[in-house]
């Protein structure tokens, strides 16, 4: 959200306050899909399923002591820019969302199907940085990275918060669904012999067999992980990469 400067008013904030807390409750639809965003005003909200991606890098508090900030730019727009352009490639997405060194993807998934959608873009992203490793060495960028890539499936609550009337707002997904992807991210690939995916059960429930046949279950985070990698890519990056 960019700011556009409004002198704050703590006598009108007080008003809002008192109206969000206490004013007509508005509306809350239970909805099969997520809505776009235009459906949305601060007084309404859409209950969904949905599925949450969440990608993060591992140890990326260490790689500004490997490369200066030119360098460290370089790395995070190339990997930033691949990550949203693959959640960005299936019209199920809802929302992209980059924060820090992560990216995370809302996506529509009121069939089971969908949620094999939501997978490719994990196995996907995971070929996408075996290949910007491969760019890296070849560049002389001597620490390669390492991902974390986390999926859930869950029910969410979709509204519109900011300040009102000042055109800066944004959405906010409320409830489980986002939150475990992130913490499922933060377990992929955080020690060794970790995959770099992690799903919940409840993804994993949703996954064609076929897919769910690739996952080993981890008793200790009661979760399913894997290290599959997109089959079209793999074979690209051997025809033109080794």
């Amino acid at each position: 959200m960019d700011s556009n400067y409004k002198l704050y008013d703590h006598v009108a904030s007080a008003s809002r306050i008192k109206e969000y807390l206490t004013g007509a409750q508005g509306s809350y639809e239970e909805v099969d899909t997520l809505p776009d965003r235009d459906k949305l005003t601060f007084a309404n909200g859409f209950y969904a399923n949905c599925s949450a991606i969440f990608v993060d890098i591992r140890g990326s508090s260490k790689l500004p002591d490997h490369y200066k900030r030119p360098r460290l730019a370089r790395i995070y727009r190339a990997y930033l820019s691949e990550l949203v352009a693959i959640f960005n490639g299936s019209s199920l997405t809802r929302e992209v969302n980059i924060a820090g060194d992560a990216a995370w993807a809302v996506v529509n998934t009121p069939s089971k199907p969908n949620i094999d959608t939501v997978f490719a873009m994990g196995y996907r992203a995971n070929s996408m940085v075996k290949l910007m490793n491969h760019y890296m060495q070849k560049a002389n960028y001597g620490l390669p990275i390492k991902i974390g890539i986390g999926m859930s499936y869950g029910r969410a609550l979709m509204i519109k918060a900011g300040y009102n009337g000042s055109g800066i707002n944004d959405i906010v997904y409320m409830g489980d669904v986002v939150n475990a992807a992130a913490k499922l991210a933060n377990y992929g690939n955080s020690q060794w012999g970790t995959p770099p995916l992690v799903a919940s059960s409840g993804f994993h429930y949703n996954l064609k067999k076929e897919n769910q046949a690739v996952f080993k279950y981890d008793v200790t985070r009661s979760c399913y992980t894997t290290d599959v990698v997109d089959s079209a890519m793999e074979e690209w990056y051997q025809a033109n990469c080794t």
